[in-house]
C-alpha cells in the first residue's frame, strides 16, 4: 500500500492520467478517425500530455480548490 501522505499526488496522478486519456483520445478521434494505428498514435498522444497534465494538476489543484470553496454556497 501507499502510505498516506502520498494520497494528493496519488490522486493528481490518477485524475491527470484519465483526463489526458480521455480527452487525448478523443482530439485523435475527431482529426484521424478510427484508422489503422490509431491505437499507436493514442498511446503516443496520451503520454505526452500527461507528461504535461500531471504537474499542471498538482500546481493548480490549490487554487480550483479555492475557488470552488469561494463560489459554493456556506450552508
Amino acid at each position: 500500500m501507499i502510505p498516506q501522505k502520498y494520497a494528493s499526488l496519488l490522486f493528481g496522478l490518477i485524475l491527470s492520467g484519465l483526463m489526458s486519456l480521455l480527452v487525448s483520445g478523443i482530439s485523435m478521434a475527431r482529426a484521424m478517425g478510427w484508422v489503422q494505428g490509431f491505437v499507436a498514435a493514442w498511446t503516443s498522444a496520451w503520454l505526452t500530455a500527461w507528461f504535461f497534465a500531471f504537474p499542471v494538476v498538482l500546481l493548480l489543484a490549490p487554487l480550483a480548490r479555492a475557488a470552488a470553496t469561494r463560489l459554493a454556497a456556506k450552508s
